[in-house]
């Protein structure tokens, strides 16, 4: 059920106008998305796991995968066909969270060794995602000491609003010793953010409620930051739907918690459903 996920997000990329020209704004009009449904997919990736999708400074719709190597592939025509595939690394194991910097249009991949809590490199290209070097980030834990983890977590954002405009942002979040069913109730999503395109990431302050990861960050236009999140941790209430919450400090702090009753998330007989976004 990965691949048709990761196919759904191309269609509504490609609805987006205006991005690829770069005197035009950022964000095109809504009517593209409020038309008719359509699905349409097309087989990207055959193999392996986790995608991310980004749609780079050019127009270009860039798409990672993978669990043993991190490769991506490009697309030119808004989706419609794709170049062929290039290795981050190998091996590799994706670490969500692939980064657009709007500032310079370099592209930052986060790429983990294997399953976290595990070292980590990122991977940047300066062509537009034909060529990508490792370098490796630094990044300060969170104020309570603990170091993050990348995987299973949604494409990261510039900022383009308010006092933290330019700012890069991402999901992340912590997984507690290791990745384990009795380490639930220690796990938490968080986030990182940069303001020097990429070298250096602070920690924010956890998401208000542990056992939760996969997640995804969206910037208002007021400069808000709002947050969604999956729950693995079978304790908490009405852990088949998704968490939120808000920042209005660049993604510092997450205030305002609350369980959202109409998004349901994953299967909905278990503790265990897909990736967040």
């Amino acid at each position: 059920m990965k691949i048709p996920t990761l196919f759904l997000l191309f269609s509504i990329l490609s609805a987006a106008p205006g991005f690829a020209q770069e005197k035009s704004p950022f964000e095109g009009p809504l009517d593209p998305f409020l038309g008719d449904p359509k699905l349409e997919i097309q087989a990207v990736f055959e193999d392996e796991r986790f995608p991310n999708i980004v749609l780079t400074k050019a127009g270009t719709v860039l798409a990672t995968w993978g669990n043993k190597q991190v490769r991506a592939r490009r697309s030119e025509d808004g989706g419609k066909t794709w170049g062929p595939e290039i290795v981050i690394a190998n091996p590799g194991f994706q670490g969500g969270g692939t980064t657009v910097d709007e500032n310079s249009g370099d592209i930052l991949a986060f790429v983990e060794d294997k399953h976290p809590p595990a070292p980590l490199t990122v991977y940047r290209s300066k062509d537009d995602g034909k060529t990508w070097l490792p370098e490796k980030p630094k990044i300060t834990p969170g104020s309570n000491g603990h170091m993050p983890s990348m995987h299973m977590n949604e494409h990261g954002i510039t900022l383009r609003y308010g006092e933290h405009k330019g700012r890069l942002i991402r999901p992340s979040r912590y997984y507690g010793v290791k990745n384990d069913r009795s380490e639930w109730p220690n796990h938490y999503t968080n986030a990182i953010f940069s303001d020097d395109g990429g070298k250096a990431w602070q920690t924010s302050e956890p998401f208000p409620e542990n056992g939760t990861g996969e997640a995804a960050i969206a910037e208002l236009s007021d400069g808000r930051l709002y947050y969604n999140s999956r729950v693995h941790w079978q304790e908490r209430p009405n852990n088949t739907r998704r968490r939120e919450a808000w920042s209005d400090d660049g993604g510092k702090t997450w205030k305002d918690f609350r369980i959202v009753e109409i998004l349901p998330d994953g299967h909905q007989h278990r503790s265990y459903g897909c990736m967040g976004g």
